[in-house]
């Protein structure tokens, strides 16, 4: 009886030494987690259900959590650069009033335009492909499973003349069939993408036609060589 006394104070010694260690191995159980560790919500997010909408078409008759930064807010390290809201459904005011916003990040070197191709890469070759011609791994000419072939950022007039802001827009609150990624690229990386993409664009205009010295001298050469010839006739026709 004593032995097996000691037994059991050993093993419960043991037990509190371990629990009073500073090191958690594990989590433990917690009645209602919940209420202890909340879930992240990222901004821009789209949600799979109504009750994250900012209309009073949910059941509810409430207004729930939209995943959009408070309105008037900035996050650590953002700048005012582009304060607009996005658009209502079947609304392009303010997609069309980005037109006039301006890219900050402007002269990018070298190293800044190769960052912003690498995040091309993760976040926007799956779709409009890694050499910007819209045949992403989704769409693959037509045999992918992506139904509808994405923009062509370097050839398509539309997207070539697109402007920077509106660039800005399309990439944070997407466009059409394109969903948001401003949870994914925070302000500076949505400008160093856009850089990238114009650098590529104006990489790939066609080149003016080359003009050739030889054929305006000829010409001058020739007027030149017949006003001489006119002077003279018309000095002998005097004389």
């Amino acid at each position: 009886m004593k032995k097996l006394s000691i037994i059991l104070f050993s093993i419960a010694g043991v037990a509190v030494a371990t629990g009073c260690s500073d090191i958690r191995r594990e989590p433990g159980l917690i009645y209602m987690p919940d209420m202890a560790y909340s879930r992240a919500y990222e901004t821009y997010v789209v949600r799979d259900t109504n009750y994250f909408t900012m209309d009073s078409a949910n059941p509810h008759g409430k207004i729930f959590y939209n995943a959009r930064p408070v309105a008037g807010t900035i996050m650590r390290g953002e700048d005012l650069t582009f304060t607009l809201p996005k658009d209502k459904a079947g609304d392009s005011t303010y997609y069309v009033a980005s037109k006039q916003i301006q890219n900050p990040l402007t002269n990018p070197g070298a190293a800044d335009l190769k960052e912003g191709e690498r995040l091309y890469l993760i976040n926007c070759a799956i779709c409009h492909g890694s050499k910007l011609d819209g045949n992403g791994p989704l769409y693959k000419g037509g045999q992918g499973p992506f139904p509808s072939a994405p923009k062509n950022l370097v050839s398509d007039p539309y997207t070539v003349n697109m402007p920077p802001g509106q660039m800005y827009y399309s990439i944070t609150y997407g466009k059409n069939l394109m969903g948001p990624y401003g949870s994914q690229l925070d302000h500076h990386q949505r400008w160093m993408v856009i850089n990238y993409i114009k650098s590529k664009q104006a990489a790939n205009a066609p080149k003016p036609a080359s003009t050739s010295n030889t054929e305006p001298a000829n010409a001058d050469a020739g007027a030149n060589a017949n006003t001489s010839s006119t002077t003279s006739a018309g000095t002998s026709a005097t004389k």
